[in-house]
């Protein structure tokens, strides 16, 4: 089986759970693993339209980093029918919460 990763896609949007969070936006981190069957000719998938993906998702509405970390994960699907398992996960960096947290992260696998 050959994994095919994307992470470290970087993105700024107004989206979270709180009003100022649509207000001032947050930057987000998002990791991506596809697992591709090992068949011939060698499997393939595209980095540029992983990413385009992730983004086009990120430029809907949103507040909970659940329903972004489904939302990417079921585009890919689609777009990526022949994958085995693809791994999402989404990081909200430095999200708005008493205390220095460096990140919270929603992570779905299957």
């Amino acid at each position: 089986m050959l994994t095919v990763s994307l992470h470290g896609i970087q993105l700024y949007a107004p989206i979270g759970l709180y009003p100022q969070e649509h207000i001032l936006g947050n930057t987000f981190l998002i990791d991506v693993d596809l697992w591709l069957p090992d068949t011939q000719p060698w499997p393939y998938a595209d980095y540029t339209l992983i990413r385009s993906t992730v983004a086009e998702i990120f430029h809907k509405e949103a507040q909970l980093l659940e329903t972004l970390v489904y939302n990417i994960h079921t585009a890919l699907k689609i777009k990526f029918e022949f994958t085995q398992k693809i791994r999402v996960a989404v990081k909200k960096l430095h999200p708005p919460m008493p205390g220095e947290v460096a990140y919270a992260q929603v992570c779905y696998e299957m």
